[in-house]
C-alpha cells in the first residue's frame, strides 16, 4: 500500500482543514516545497497535493507552489483542486505533476474523466469522490450532488478510471478513523485502485487498510500532529 503524505495549499501555505471548511484552517508551514522535501527525505514514496484555493474557486490558484514542489521533490506528485478542463489538466502535467485528480469536473461530466484517463493513461488520472453521507460533494465540498458514492464509483471504473480517492468529509481532519465500511464496499468493485482519505488517526488505521488490500491511503492531520510518524509509514509500506 502506498501512503501519501498530504500537502494542502491555501494562500501559498501548507494547511489542514477540519471537515473541508476553508475558514477552519491550521497552518503547518509557509513553504509547501520545503514540506514536500521533508516528507521525501523521511521516506515518502508519493505525495498528495491539493490546491485548496483552486478547489473553492474553480481554477488553479497555487500553481507556482505546486511547480516548486515538483521541482524540489524527486518522488511523484498527484495533484487536485480546480482541475475542471482539459487545458487545466495539461497545465498541471506541465508543472511536473505525475497524476491529476478530478473532482467536480468528474461529477458534472463523468465522460470527461473517462476521456482524460484514455488520453493520459489510467495511472495518471484519478477521480476524488468526496462524500457527504452517501452522496458525492462538489465545488470545494460545498455542494452535495445527486450522485451516490457506490454507483458513481462503479460507473467511473467501467469507463476506464481505475484510481478512485474516497474521502468521508465528516471525518476529514477529525482524527476519528476512516469510514472502513464504505471503503470495504468500494474496494470490492472489480478493477478499482482505491485510495482512502479522511480521518486517519493512528498506525492501526493504516495497518487495517493495508490488510484490506487498498491501493493507497492519504495521511494528513495525523502526520502533522504526530499521531502517525514517517517511521510508522515506512514500516507499513515495507511490511
Amino acid at each position: 500500500m502506498i501512503i501519501f503524505p498530504a500537502i494542502d495549499i491555501q494562500n501559498g501555505q501548507c494547511v489542514r482543514l477540519r471537515q473541508g471548511d476553508a475558514a477552519d484552517a491550521t497552518v503547518y508551514g509557509r513553504s509547501p516545497a520545503a514540506m514536500a522535501l521533508k516528507w521525501e527525505m523521511e521516506g515518502a514514496k508519493y505525495l498528495h497535493v491539493v490546491d485548496l484555493d483552486g478547489a473553492f474557486r474553480g481554477s488553479g490558484v497555487n500553481r507556482d507552489a505546486v511547480e516548486a514542489i515538483c521541482h524540489a521533490a524527486a518522488i511523484p506528485v498527484e495533484m487536485g483542486g480546480g482541475i475542471r478542463t482539459a487545458d487545466d489538466a495539461a497545465a498541471c502535467f506541465g508543472l511536473g505533476v505525475a497524476r491529476v485528480i478530478l473532482g467536480s469536473a468528474a461529477i458534472d461530466d463523468p465522460a470527461f474523466a473517462a476521456d482524460m484517463a484514455a488520453r493520459y493513461g489510467a495511472d495518471r488520472v484519478a477521480v476524488s469522490i468526496d462524500a457527504k453521507g452517501d452522496r458525492a460533494a462538489a465545488h470545494g465540498w460545498t455542494d452535495s450532488s445527486e450522485k451516490k458514492v457506490l454507483p458513481f464509483a462503479e460507473e467511473l471504473v467501467r469507463s476506464g478510471v481505475s484510481i478512485i480517492i474516497y474521502t468521508d468529509i465528516s471525518r476529514d481532519g477529525m482524527l476519528t478513523g476512516p469510514n472502513f465500511d464504505m471503503l470495504g464496499q468500494l474496494n470490492a468493485i472489480p478493477g478499482i485502485r482505491l485510495i482512502a482519505s479522511g480521518g486517519m488517526s493512528s498506525p492501526e488505521d493504516l495497518r487495517k487498510l493495508a490488510a484490506m488490500g487498498v491501493y493507497g491511503a492519504i495521511c494528513g492531520k495525523a502526520l502533522y500532529e504526530k499521531k502517525i510518524t514517517m517511521e510508522d509509514i515506512r514500516n507499513i509500506q515495507e511490511a
